[in-house]
């Protein structure tokens, strides 16, 4: 064998890999960290399938007529991407910022936006996952869904962006401490302000038209809408949500700070 055939064969390739693959093996890193994470899991899938659940099974607050589980389960369904793009990624990413890791990955050969593109693949896969999960568990409980699966996933997308900006934003400007005890307490106002359990008109007209242009409400009124009263294209709703995802992004990729 020549030298030259020796050295073509058996001489490595330094570089990096192709950007796809860099990005498809940082998103599988960041689901197995995340499923892995029992507060996370805790946060994501057992706190919105109790709720479900107990809310469901037991009359504790007037839904209003029909069945409790039609008013719930799109609610619900708007809570678990609340907890995983917002709540979930903000106390991640604010961690991470915190001891480094960002700013590692940073000076990596995968550039800092096919890391949050990896981070959105992550967060779009567990939310595929709390969807499937919690819409087994309302068909059990008697939920008969009505609408466009198409209405209902772009409801869902633009309440991911929405939110993935807002938890970006506070993990990227605010220290991890502040973050942690932030993201919480924001996921504990918008469960009980939102819309998710409680029907905006259970509270005072005065405080309905400012709860209406939260986003938790608007993507929990529009996927109610589409779920349960079998409506079109909810406007509105899918407005405030774009209002928000593009408010909230803009503003994250201006203040993020890596370290």
């Amino acid at each position: 064998m020549s030298g030259r055939a020796a050295t073509g064969t058996y001489a490595p390739e330094p570089g990096a890999a192709p950007l796809p693959r860099m990005v498809r093996a940082q998103a599988w890193l960041e689901t197995r960290t995340q499923l892995r994470n029992g507060e996370q899991l805790l946060l994501t899938v057992i706190i919105p399938t109790l709720l479900l659940v107990l809310f469901s099974a037991v009359d504790i607050v007037d839904t209003g007529g029909g069945s409790r589980v039609d008013f719930l389960a799109p609610g619900i369904l708007g809570l678990a991407v609340l907890s995983t793009a917002f709540t979930g990624q903000a106390i991640s990413t604010g961690f991470e910022r915190r001891y480094g890791v960002l700013k590692r990955l940073g000076a990596s050969p995968l550039p800092r936006w096919g890391l949050m593109t990896a981070k959105t693949c992550s967060v779009l896969v567990i939310e595929a996952l709390q969807v499937l999960l919690l819409s087994v568990v309302a068909l059990a409980l008697g939920w008969s869904p009505h609408g466009n699966p198409a209405t209902v996933l772009l409801l869902l997308l633009l309440g991911t962006a929405a939110f993935s900006g807002l938890g970006l934003l506070m993990a990227g400007t605010l220290r991890a401490e502040a973050t942690l005890a932030g993201a919480n307490l924001v996921f504990i106002l918008l469960l009980v302000g939102g819309g998710v359990i409680v029907p905006l008109d259970k509270f005072p007209d005065a405080a309905q038209s400012a709860l209406q242009l939260l986003p938790i409400s608007a993507l929990s009124d529009g996927l109610r809408d589409v779920l349960q009263q079998g409506a079109g294209m909810p406007w509105g709703d899918l407005a405030v949500l774009a209002v928000w995802a593009v408010v909230a992004l803009g503003a994250a990729a201006r203040f993020f700070k890596w370290e």
